[in-house]
C-alpha cells in the first residue's frame, strides 16, 4: 500500500473520530491561485510557479485553509465524502486530496503552516534550512529531490549537495558547483548522499515512496504538511501560515 493510501485511511478514521465525514452542509472548495496570490514577489524569478510549470490549489473548510502544489490546474467543489471517492489517478485528484487534509488537518488543530509564504520569506527559509541542517545534521552530503531554486543556492554555498528535478528545462543549470540532474540520477543520490531533502510535492507526482528507506529524509513546505504528520514524518516549513 502506498503512502497516500495508508495516509488516506487514517485520515477516514480521524474524519470519523471527529463526525465530520456525513457533514452534508460543509464543502470544501479548492481554486487555483494566481503566482502573486501563491508567493508574492519573492527576491528570485525563477521558482516554478512564476514560470507556469506548478500552482498551488487552496481547499476551504471552514475557517481553516490548506495548499498543494500540482502541475495539473483545475477547480473542484464537493463534500468530504465526494473528495475521499476520487480515484487518485493523476497530480490534479492527488492535489485535490491533499489539500483538503491540510484544511481540514489544521482545522482540527492537528498541524500548522499549511499556507505558502511570500516574498522575501522564501529566500529567509532557505537560509533557515541551512541552519537547521547544520545543527540536526552536522554537515552532510545532501540529495536535493526536487528543485527549489532558493534552497539550492543556499544548500550549495554550504553542503556538498547533488540536485535533480523532473523539469527538463532546469537540466544542466548550476548552482555554485551542484548541476541540476534528470530523474534517473534519483536513484544514485538517494543512494549516496548522507541526507535526502526533498519537495513534498513528491506526494502529489506520486514519486514519495520512492525516496522512504534508511535514509534521513527532511520533506520541505505545505504540500506535505498532513502527510508528514500523519507518517510521522520530518518537515521543514519555516515561514508558512
Amino acid at each position: 500500500m502506498s503512502l497516500l493510501d495508508k495516509s488516506k485511511e487514517k485520515f477516514i478514521q480521524i474524519l470519523l473520530e471527529n463526525n465530520l465525514m456525513n457533514e452534508e452542509i460543509e464543502i470544501i472548495s479548492a481554486k487555483t491561485l494566481t503566482p502573486y496570490q501563491a508567493v508574492g514577489q519573492p527576491e528570485r524569478d525563477d521558482y516554478p510557479i512564476l514560470k507556469g510549470k506548478e500552482v498551488l490549489i487552496e481547499a476551504t473548510f471552514k475557517n481553516s485553509k490548506g495548499q498543494a502544489y500540482t502541475d495539473e490546474p483545475g477547480s473542484y467543489k464537493g463534500k468530504l465524502k465526494d473528495i475521499l471517492d476520487l480515484e487518485l489517478t493523476n497530480n490534479f485528484e492527488r492535489a485535490i486530496l491533499i489539500a483538503t487534509m491540510n484544511t481540514v488537518l489544521k482545522y482540527l488543530g492537528l498541524i500548522g503552516a499549511t499556507i505558502h509564504c511570500k516574498n522575501e520569506e522564501l529566500g529567509i527559509c532557505a537560509n533557515q534550512l541551512v541552519n537547521y541542517i547544520g545543527e540536526h545534521h552536522g554537515n552532510p552530503s545532501i540529495g536535493l529531490i526536487g528543485l527549489q531554486p532558493g534552497m539550492a543556492q543556499a544548500l550549495s554555498k554550504s553542503f556538498s549537495i547533488r540536485i535533480v528535478d523532473l523539469d527538463k528545462d532546469n537540466f544542466n543549470k548550476v548552482f555554485n558547483d551542484a548541476v541540476v540532474e534528470g530523474p534517473g540520477a534519483t536513484e544514485d543520490i538517494i543512494e549516496n548522499c548522507e541526507l535526502i531533502v526533498a519537495t513534498g510535492s513528491t506526494v502529489v507526482n506520486d514519486t514519495i515512496d520512492e525516496l522512504l528507506s534508511e535514509k534521513d529524509v527532511i520533506f520541505y513546505g505545505t504540500t506535505v504538511a498532513a502527510i508528514a504528520y500523519l507518517n510521522d514524518l520530518t518537515r521543514f516549513c519555516y515561514s508558512a501560515e
